[in-house]
C-alpha cells in the first residue's frame, strides 16, 4: 500500500477525531472538531476538510449521523503517525516497566511467565491478550543417568544442549537394578551423545522393529526405557489467551456475529497463528488493523504484536486483539514493554 500524505492542517483534525471516536465511541461532527481540535477555523472549514479526508477514505460517514468515523485507512494512517512522534512516550511508561518486572519475575517457569503475560496483557489494556508459547528448542544429549527407585519407577537425570538439567520420573514394566540402568545409561551416552532427542527417540523406536528375540538383555533394557526416559514434552497449546470476556464487554449488538467469529478463530488457532507467525520475523511492534491481517474474523478487530526473545533470538509473539476503535496510544507501548521485559525474564532463566 502506497504511503498517503495529507498537509499538517487535515494530519490535526485527523488525530483529533480519531482520538475523540476512540474515546467516546460515536460519529464527530464539525463542531466538537471546531471546539477540540486546536485549529482555529470555523466549524464550515473543518467541515470542507472533512469531505476531503471522506473523498480520500480516511473517513466515512453512518448512515444515521452527520458526523464522521475513521475507516481502516485513517486508523492506519493515524497509527503511523502516532508511531513516528514522541507522543508515544507516556509519562506513565516508567511505572508500567516496574509493575511488569514484578509480576514476570525470571523465577517463574517459562510456561508461568507466558501465561502471567497473557493476563497481565489483559488486564492493563482490557483486551484479549495472547502470546504463543516459547519455540521449542531443539535439546541435544549431553548425558543421561538412569537411577532406580521403588515401585517400578526410574528416575532420569538428563543433561541437554550446555548445561541444562531435566529430572524426570518414569514407570517402568518391572523393577531394573542399579547395574542394569548404568549400563543402559552407558550405551545411549556412547552411541547417541551430540544427537538431538527426537532424532534418538526414533532410532530406538526403529530398533524396536527389528526381532526382540535376537536382541540382548542390554539392547531390550535400553528400548524399555529410553522411550519414556528422553521424549521430549508436548506443548499443551501454541499460545495462551486471556481475556476474551473483555471483548464481550465493549460489543455492539450488530457486531456480536463477528465476535462469535473471532471467538472461533481463537479456538481453530491456525488463522491466529498464522498472523502471530508473521509478526516474529518482524522487527518490532507490528499492527494489524480490520482486513489488514487478511481473515474475515478480524474485519472489526485491530491485533497489535511484537515478538519476544530468550537470549539473542525471537522464540514467540505476544499481541492484545481489540476492536478497530482500541487505544492504540495506551495499547502500543504496552505490547512492546511487555514484550521487552518477558524476554529478559526469559533470558535470565
Amino acid at each position: 500500500m502506497a504511503k498517503l500524505e495529507i498537509n499538517e492542517r487535515k494530519q490535526r483534525l485527523l488525530m483529533a477525531l480519531v482520538e475523540r471516536h476512540i474515546r467516546f465511541g460515536q460519529p464527530v461532527g464539525s463542531k466538537t472538531l471546531a471546539t477540540g481540535s486546536g485549529l482555529s477555523v470555523s466549524p464550515a472549514t473543518i467541515r470542507n476538510i472533512m469531505a476531503e479526508l471522506e473523498e480520500m477514505g480516511l473517513l466515512t460517514s453512518p448512515h444515521t449521523s452527520a458526523g464522521r468515523v475513521p475507516t481502516e485507512l485513517g486508523y492506519r494512517l493515524y497509527v503511523d503517525t502516532l508511531l513516528a512522534s514522541s507522543t508515544m512516550e507516556r509519562p506513565d511508561n516508567a511505572r508500567l516497566r516496574d509493575q511488569l518486572r514484578l509480576l514476570l519475575a525470571p523465577e517463574q517457569s517459562p510456561q508461568e511467565l507466558v501465561s502471567q503475560a497473557s493476563r497481565t496483557l489483559a488486564e492493563l489494556t482490557r483486551m484479549a491478550g495472547l502470546v504463543a508459547v516459547p519455540r521449542r528448542e531443539v535439546a541435544t544429549l549431553r548425558q543421561v543417568e538412569f537411577l532406580p527407585l521403588s515401585g517400578q519407577r526410574v528416575l532420569v537425570v538428563l543433561v541437554v544442549n550446555r548445561s541444562e538439567v531435566q529430572n524426570r520420573i518414569i514407570h517402568t514394566s518391572r523393577e531394573y537394578d542399579q547395574s542394569e540402568l548404568r549400563q543402559a545409561a552407558n550405551y545411549i551416552n556412547h552411541t547417541y551423545a551430540g544427537c538431538d532427542l527426537d532424532r534418538i527417540c526414533e532410532g530406538l523406536l526403529s530398533t524396536m522393529d527389528a526381532d526382540r528375540a535376537q536382541m540382548d538383555v542390554l539392547m531390550q533394557t535400553t528400548l524399555d526405557i529410553a522411550g519414556k526416559a528422553l521424549r521430549q514434552e508436548v506443548q499443551d497449546s501454541d499460545y495462551v489467551v486471556s481475556g476474551e470476556s473483555n471483548l464481550l464487554e465493549g460489543a455492539q449488538a450488530d457486531n456480536i456475529d463477528q465476535l462469535r467469529d473471532l471467538f472461533a478463530a481463537f479456538n481453530r488457532k491456525r488463522d491466529i497463528l498464522h498472523l502471530l507467525e508473521r509478526s516474529i520475523k518482524a522487527e518490532g511492534v507490528q499492527i494489524f488493523i480490520g482486513r489488514e491481517s487478511g481473515y474475515q474474523p478480524f474485519e472489526d478487530y485491530s491485533l497489535v504484536s511484537a515478538p519476544y526473545k530468550m537470549g539473542n533470538g525471537p522464540v514467540g509473539v505476544l499481541a492484545v486483539v481489540g476492536p478497530t476503535r482500541m487505544d492504540y496510544e495506551k495499547v502500543i507501548p504496552t505490547v512492546d514493554i511487555t514484550a521487552r521485559i518477558l524476554s529478559a525474564a526469559l533470558t535470565q532463566l
